[in-house]
Parts: C-alpha cells; structure tokens; sequence
C-alpha cells in the first residue's frame, strides 16, 4: 500500500513493519506484439525517460529510501503479462543486493581511494575480452565471474553514482547500446527469457564517489538449485569471455 505510516515494531527477537511501498507497471509500448529489444531507440528512449520521472516523483515520499526498476521478460523469468513491460517498486528499505554492492564498494573506495566499477571499466577496456560493445559513453561487458550464461552488465564510462543524474543528452545513446544487447541476446540466442535490474545509489546519497549505477541482465538459461541456494555460490558452465566473443559476432 502506498497509504499508511510503516509502523516499525518488535516481535520477540524479530523485527516488522507494515507493507507500505508503491508498485507501478510500466507498459513499453502500445504494440502487443513487439518485445522491448523491438522497440525503435525513440521508444525505447522513452521508457527510459518513464524510469527517470517515476524514480523523481517517488522521491518526493519521504518513507521511500529506494526505487528499484526491473523487468521479466518470458514465462520462466517470471513475466505474467505477454505485453511488454517493466516494474518498479519503491522500497522503505534498501535491497540486499543493493545494499551488498554498495557496502562492498564503499569498503574498495576506502582502501584504494577510487570507484570499484570505474576499475573495471578501465580493465574491461584494456584487455577487451569481456566487452559486447560499447559507445563514447557506455560500457556492456559479461562480467568476470558472472552468475549465469550470458550475464550482461550496462555501465556509463563516466562515474556516476545516480542513474536519474544521467545528463540529457545521453539518454539516446544509452537507448541505443541497451537495445543493441536485447537484440544480440534476441538473435544469438532465440529470444531467450531474461530479467533485468536496474542498480542505483538509493536516496539518501544520489551522489557519491564511491558506487556506480548500472544494469545488470541476466538471461534465464540455467536453474539455481540446492547447490547455489546452500552456498550462495553460481554455476556458470559458459565462461564471460565465451559469451563475450558469441554475442559480439550476432549480426544484426
């Protein structure tokens, strides 16, 4: 519920709080038939305009301490509706992972006084295994070490901790790279389930010289079992640089 206050209280050892948050559903396109990777980059441009003015106007809440915007795209990664579209929820509590990433990049920003992602973006550029493309302003690399076959990750060269802080001018080109990896992941792989996530600084610290935003796509192309589920560690059994060098030879 959007309405309400979040009433935080003690159970015994545990702690709860009321369900107060918003869920709104973002509809990509008036074209039942198109998928998201489909849409022209104006369109697809737009929807991305859409992430930016809801994440804004959320803000205002004061409960509100993040909005996370995802997307489920085909039946097994867990999409309901055949209609493209995307989700947000707005969260009085940061994600785990979110807040994983962030304290993790703090940690590396504490010891070696620079931004863990912009690192990787160096490395990624310098050795070139891992790169699918890139424009003058964004990166998307299969990240070292990633969780399943195919895991794309969409990061803006230049640091930036806040995704709604993107200059204007960008966002076509950001259109451009993100629909360019829908669609090889489209072709190379016949239109293969997927979820994306977008991984921004929550509210109360936008800007930051220590976390980066970015997306994080990952195709549903293998299970997560008991091993991954007892271990919290991933099988991947295709290498990054393996689906690197796949997904970059996809002619489009």
């Amino acid at each position: 519920m959007i309405e309400g206050e979040l009433d935080k209280r003690g159970e015994g050892m545990y702690d709860k709080m009321n369900g107060i948050g918003a869920h709104e559903v973002i509809v990509e396109t008036p074209d039942h038939g198109s998928t998201l990777g489909q849409l022209s980059e104006k369109d697809f441009e737009n929807a991305l305009w859409a992430y930016q003015e809801r994440i804004l106007d959320l803000k205002k809440d004061e409960r509100f301490r993040y909005v996370l915007i995802f997307k489920n795209h085909g039946e097994e990664a867990g999409a309901s509706l055949a209609h493209s579209h995307s989700q947000l929820i707005a969260l009085p509590v940061l994600p785990k992972r979110v807040m994983e990433e962030m304290e993790g990049a703090k940690k590396y920003y504490d010891y070696k006084d620079r931004c863990v992602f912009c690192d990787i973006i160096h490395q990624e550029l310098k050795d070139k295994l891992r790169v699918v493309t890139e424009s003058a302003e964004f990166l998307a690399i299969t990240p070292y070490a990633s969780r399943s076959p195919f895991e794309l990750w969409l990061i803006p060269k230049r640091h930036s901790s806040s995704f709604v802080n993107t200059p204007e001018t960008e966002y076509a080109s950001l259109a451009r790279i993100f629909r360019e990896c829908l669609r090889r992941l489209y072709t190379g792989l016949g239109d293969p389930p997927y979820n994306f996530t977008l991984h921004t600084s929550p509210f109360n610290g936008m800007i930051n010289d220590h976390y980066h935003w970015h997306f994080e796509i990952i195709p549903k192309l293998s299970k997560i079992a008991g091993f991954e589920i007892g271990s919290g560690f991933y099988i991947n059994a295709t290498p990054p640089e393996d689906a690197a060098a796949f997904l970059r030879e996809v002619t489009l």
